[in-house]
């Protein structure tokens, strides 16, 4: 148990690579996936591994294991479900299981740093919404469209320290100017975006922010879901 994450950030990365291959068995690596879950095979669980990578594979035979284990028998089910439905179930297996093992490493954290660290998770979009298409790209009043690469918009993947997320408390026309970052569930980046302007006239309406990227890209997004998904962290003091 030497070489477990002991810190939130080390855990966060653990739980980052995790995801990152779970997410590919379920995305982009699906076909091999589900060929792999034969409902012949014996009782059979999907791991991602903090390096990236996935497998699927018998659970372990150490009593109790040394981590918590995925769903058990994810591979019966597989025929007799729509395969829709089936990636569904598995995903939020999938979730639950990475969270699972998150916060087992992360029981000797103290009350603070367990708020820093699901923050920290929770700025990414369930495995479930992934595959179920509830974390597609956000809905503009225009055509949605993400920064041109060759304008080299500035972004990272992880939200800056000094940012919290946007709340509909924030809404407002004093919103003008301030700095903020942009969650791009695609490609997993916060973008550096400056607030523009906000309508928020009514209550009732759609509430409208344009920003603009560091590339110089303008965008108009509606408020209410950037605000529910948890995708604008506004920078720096009120």
């Amino acid at each position: 148990m030497n070489d477990h994450p002991k810190t939130v950030d080390d855990i966060f990365e653990d739980f980052r690579g995790r995801r990152a291959g779970l997410m590919r068995a379920l995305t982009d690596e699906l076909d091999d996936f589900y060929q792999q879950c034969d409902p012949e095979r014996e009782n059979l669980c999907l791991y991602g591994d903090r390096d990236g990578s996935w497998a699927v594979d018998l659970p372990a035979e150490e009593v109790p294991p040394e981590l918590p284990e995925p769903c058990l028998g994810i591979n019966f089910a597989r025929d007799g479900m729509q395969k829709k439905d089936w990636l569904a179930l598995v995903a939020v297996h999938s979730d639950s299981w990475l969270y699972a093992v998150s916060f087992y490493y992360g029981a000797k954290l103290d009350q603070n740093d367990r708020l820093k660290l699901f923050k920290l998770i929770n700025q990414y979009p369930t495995l479930f919404e992934i595959v179920t298409g509830r974390a597609r790209s956000r809905q503009t009043v225009g055509k949605r469209k993400k920064p041109e690469p060759s304008l080299a918009a500035q972004a990272s993947e992880s939200p800056l320290p000094n940012g919290r997320l946007l709340t509909h408390a924030d809404v407002s026309p004093a919103l003008k100017g301030r700095e903020a970052e942009l969650f791009w569930p695609d490609d997993q980046k916060w973008y550096l975006v400056q607030i523009q302007s906000v309508n928020a006239r009514s209550k009732t309406a759609r509430q409208v922010m344009r920003i603009t990227y560091t590339s110089g890209e303008t965008e108009d997004l509606d408020l209410e879901e950037i605000i529910r998904e948890g995708h604008m962290s506004l920078l720096g003091t009120e």
